[in-house]
């Protein structure tokens, strides 16, 4: 019996992760549905002969293609972070926060992340070139609130693991 519950126990974040894959799995069948639904209607105008049917045409047919793009763009960079993660995590390089105070909310104390924040700048500015130390200060500004620098530090992060894997270093 406690065989069996260890067994489910292991189990319980991989299915958290199918669960998760399945859900976008389906996200992403709607939106191609939509996307091939909003082509045909796009079809439909350009070929209508009338001025304003083919002006409406392209309006809508730029719909899905922006769509396309983002659903791709989001996709491959969901794919580039968890890699990265992968590999921090098997390196033991994450970000220990367990111990960190929280707000009743769960977020970490502003406080407390923000003194985390400023631990991690320090790593980077001894090696900005490192991916790693750019994907622990990338989540170093999650946790502090700052997204839009934690997205534009998870892009270097995510580009410089690349030049790392390309040049074999």
């Amino acid at each position: 019996m406690n065989d069996s519950a260890g067994r489910s126990g292991e189990s319980g974040p991989d299915r958290d992760v199918l669960k998760i894959v399945a859900l976008v799995a389906a996200l992403v069948l709607a939106l191609i549905f939509y996307f091939v639904w909003l082509g045909r209607i796009a079809v439909g105008l350009l070929t209508s002969g009338k001025v304003a049917g083919v002006a409406l045409g392209v309006g809508v047919l730029i719909l899905p293609l922006l769509g396309v793009w983002m659903v791709v763009s989001t996709i491959r960079s969901a794919l580039d972070h968890q890699r990265l993660a992968r590999r921090i995590h098997d390196e033991g390089l994450e970000l220990d926060v367990a111990d960190l105070p929280r707000r009743p909310s769960g977020r970490i104390d502003r406080a407390a992340a923000d003194e985390l924040f400023l631990s991690i700048q320090r790593e980077w500015e001894a090696d900005p070139d490192n991916w790693r130390v750019s994907y622990r200060l990338a989540r170093a500004y999650d946790y502090a609130g700052d997204r839009s620098r934690a997205r534009d530090t998870m892009r270097r992060a995510v580009d410089l693991e690349k030049r790392e894997r390309e040049t074999g270093a």
